[in-house]
Order: structure tokens, then sequence, then C-alpha cells
């Protein structure tokens, strides 16, 4: 790693700081490095929760779940009832587990586009059009947008990121930084709306009606603020990557396998044509997808006619929809560019795919194992509903407590990762306690998103945060989790600074949050 130090008395602050924040991020890389490899962490970090859960579980807590008005009472996960629970139910667990659906049913589509060379021409086209200096702030805009395709930006664009970058001339895990930090670190920061609006507005809005019955939320009720967010993650993204995380990777050699390294090479004639057919092929069918939506009575909208719910098959089918576009048009163009002459080709590169995805299939088991013991223990929702308690107790003025709800939902970020448990556990908490002190439900949800999506990015609890390890091994043989968290701390503490600042000037200049939206109550 790059170490900038200055000379005592040399007067060049900027350097100093450099060399300062340089040392403390190569400490926290070299520390974290140390752990041990991270499916044995999510073991030793289940071994600790059943530990954990024996010595709480005789101890009897006053404090009340949100929900239900019961004392919290956490579970002996090593009784032998929920030992024996555990053994039945590890299979079901592991395939269970979300993202692994996701990410291999997807990966299927794209590694038939990659190693079809589809992906590569695609890419090749966007540098050619793309100004050098504009290439981070395309990244991280398009790794922001992908938000509305649900988990497509964990499976898709950061890996891309990392090819881009190395397409470039650039460090690759610069633009695996790059894109983790607006996919995951800005999962907030969206101008497009997404079924996770109405998602967090019910949780929201059953928790305001806890003191007024009669309170009614718009499901965009954020969508101008979550709009502005984007510049500003954006801006602080594009500064960072460029000023501080790729200057520190300008000494980290770049060892990955040539052959499993993507790579993106002059487009020929033939391949020219090809890229054509297959994106003609490609728009046509989005544009047969979307005649497909637009009417009132598609089979794709749910019962009341909308397209963005959970409940939509629209939304239930993005990871087929993502397996489709890119397995059709990377069919299409190996078969006129010469790279697949057989079906057998397709198959193969699948198989390929599948297997440098073995690693990641290790770490999910022991990971999906891990998050599913920690919500059966009840740990989680003692620490979150404690938490806020605590907060609630201080009684701090308004924009200090503002603040303070988003550390503390950034901090319960590292251990609780999904958006929806976290507000389901804490929204009966924040939203009718600054209802009383006239905060609207909309601006605390708003402060609810920031906290939630700055910390995303450097928790290994999060479940995408191995697979982001599997794409830095790819260039770098020895990324571990300390290598990526010390990458992405910067991200992380200066979103979460910055963007609790800009919601605070947000709030007071009176600017709209969203459709039907009020910062006070009542």
């Amino acid at each position: 790693m790059e170490n900038i130090q200055a000379s005592p008395g040399s007067g060049n602050d900027g350097v100093a700081k450099s060399g300062w924040i340089n040392r403390a991020l190569n400490f926290i890389e070299v520390v974290g490095n140390r752990l041990p490899d991270p499916a044995v962490l999510f073991l030793l970090l289940m071994v600790v929760i059943w530990v954990l859960s024996w010595l709480l579980s005789g101890v009897s807590f006053d404090t009340l779940h949100p929900a239900t008005g019961e004392a919290i009472q956490v579970n002996n996960l090593l009784s032998g009832s929920e030992m024996a629970r555990f053994l039945s139910g590890m299979v079901t667990t592991f395939t269970g587990f979300a993202p692994l659906g996701v990410v291999l049913v997807a990966m299927l589509g794209v590694g038939v586009a990659e190693h079809s060379g589809f992906i590569n021409a695609v890419l090749k086209k966007l540098l050619a059009v793309t100004p050098q200096m504009l290439l981070t702030p395309m990244l991280i805009l398009v790794a922001i947008v992908s938000h509305t395709a649900v988990d497509a930006g964990y499976v898709l664009v950061i890996p891309l990121g990392g090819v881009i970058f190395y397409a470039a001339g650039r460090h690759p895990l610069a633009g695996i930084a790059a894109a983790f930090a607006g996919v995951s670190g800005g999962f907030s920061a969206n101008f497009v709306p997404s079924a996770i609006d109405p998602l967090l507005q019910g949780f929201t809005q059953s928790a305001a009606q806890i003191v007024d019955p009669a309170v009614q939320l718009n499901p965009l009720n954020n969508w101008f603020f979550t709009s502005a967010s984007c510049l500003v993650i954006t801006l602080l993204g594009w500064w960072l990557t460029d000023k501080v995380i790729e200057p520190r990777l300008k000494n980290v050699a770049i060892d990955g396998d040539k052959e499993d390294m993507p790579a993106i090479h002059e487009l020929g004639g033939r391949e020219r044509k090809a890229l054509y057919l297959s994106v003609a092929v490609m728009v046509a069918g989005i544009v047969g997808l979307v005649a497909w939506m637009l009417p009132e009575t598609s089979a794709l909208r749910d019962a009341e006619g909308q397209l963005a719910s959970f409940t939509a098959p629209a939304m239930k089918s993005i990871v087929p929809l993502i397996f489709l576009m890119f397995i059709i048009p990377g069919v299409v163009f190996g078969y006129a560019a010469g790279t697949f002459n057989k079906s057998k080709d397709v198959i193969d590169a699948m198989s390929k795919t599948m297997g440098s995805m073995a690693y990641y299939i290790v770490m999910a088991f022991f990971c999906a194992l891990f998050i599913s013991e920690f919500a059966r223990s009840g740990l989680g929702t003692l620490l979150s509903v404690e938490g806020g308690n605590l907060l609630a107790a201080m009684d701090l003025p308004g924009p200090v407590t503002l603040m303070g709800i988003i550390l503390l939902v950034g901090f319960v970020n590292l251990f609780v990762g999904s958006a929806s448990a976290k507000w389901a556990l804490l929204a009966p908490i924040f939203v009718p306690m600054l209802m009383q002190i006239g905060f609207s439900p909309d601006l605390t949800q708003a402060a609810y998103r920031v906290g939630d999506s700055s910390t995303n990015i450097i928790t290994p609890l999060m479940p995408y945060f191995p697979l982001v390890v599997v794409y830095c091994q790819r260039y770098v043989k020895g990324t571990g989790i300390g290598t990526l968290v010390s990458m992405m701390l910067p991200y992380s503490l200066v979103f979460l600074l910055c963007w609790s600042v800009f919601l605070v000037i947000y709030w007071s200049l009176g600017i709209p949050l969203g459709l039907q939206a009020s910062y006070t109550y009542p």
C-alpha cells in the first residue's frame, strides 16, 4: 500500500493528513486480514451467539417488543429443542438464503454474456463514448440506479466496476469499491422509485398510527430527498474514489489468474456486427416487456394494478428477467461473433461461471446459518430496542436527536442487515417518539434511510459482503475482509457524516421530502 508521509515541520498539512489516513486504513486492513477466513468467521460468530444465548436466556429483561408489547426474551439456542430445530432446518436455511438464489440465477445469465464476449463488447463501446474523467461518476450513478432492480447491482454492477476500471488502465479494486459504494452505501439515494419505497412507508404508517390512527403516508414520501441524495452520493463517491481510494491502491499488485480475470479486447468487424444484432435483440426484449407491463390488466401487476409493490409479479421476476436479458443477447452475440459454435459452448460458459462461485457458495452456507441463529436468539431484537430506548431517554434537541437516530441506525445496521427487518423493529419506537416532539413520520423515515445505507459497506454480516470479497480476489488474490473494510471505510464515514448534514440542511431549507410529505406533526 502507498503510505504518504511528511517529515516533522514540513508544513505540508495535506500530505501529513494523507499519511495519517493511510496509516489508519493500513492498520485496519492488517488487523482485518488477520481475522479467520469469512466462512470460518461466520462459524465462530455463530458459536459466540450460541454461548451468549445460553448465558442470557435466564435473565429477565424489562424491554418490551414494540410490535407485540411483550417482554423480549433471549432464546437458549443450546437447549435440546433449539439444537434439534437447528439441525433439522440446516438444509432449508441454506437453500432458503435469499442472496444465494439471486446470485446464482443472475450469474448464469451474466456468465453467458461475459464468456460470449457480449459484455466486453458493450463495455468497449461504453468506454469509447465516456470521457476518462467521468468514468467514476458514471459508474457510481449506474450503481445507484441499479437499486430499482432490487439486488441486480450486487451481481452485475459491482463486478463490472472492476472490469471497466481494469480496461481503462485503472486499478480494478477501485472500480469495485466505487460500484459497491453506489450500490450499497448509497442504497437510499435513487431518483427512480423502487419496491423499497412502499415497503418502508408501510412500516412507518403503521408505527405512526399507534399515536394517530388517521395518519396516511404516500409511498413516495421521501422521493425528492432520495433524488437529491443521488447527486450528493455520486459527488462524494467520485472524490473519494479518485483522491483517497485509488492512490492507496497504486502499489497493490494485480496478481489474479489471467484466464479468470475479465478483460476487454478491441472489436473486430464481425464482433461489431454481432454487437449491433445482440443489442437490437435486447432492446426488442425490453420493448416487449414494457408493452406487457403497460396494460392495467397486465399479469405482471398486483391485485391493485401496481407494478412496484413487492407482491407484483414484475417485482418478483426481477432476477429471472436479469437472467433472460443477459443470456439471450449473450447467446445471439456468441453465435454471431463465432465465440459459440454449438449449444455445449453455452453450457460450458455457465459451468465456468458457477465454478468461480464455489468459494461464495461455501461462505454463503455459514453466513446463512449465522444470520438465522442470530435472529432466532433474540439478541438482535434486544440490541435494537435497547438502543432506541436509550436515545429516547436522552431527550436531546431536534437536530441532535435526528443525528443520533442516524448514528444508532448505522450502528445497528452492522449487526442486522435487512432494511425492512430493522425498520419493522425501530419504526414503532422512533416514529411515535418523534411525533410527540413534533417530527413528522416522513422525516423520521428519511433519517432512518440515511443511517441504514451508510454502514452497509463495512459490515461482513451484510449477506453480499463475501461476494464482493470474491470479486476482488479475481484481481488481487490476497484480498480479505480487512482489505475490503479498510477500502470501504472512508466511503462509509464520509457518507454518514455528509449525508446526515445534508438532511439537516435540506430540512432547514424546507425543501419537500417527497409526495404529500411534511416535516412536522401534527
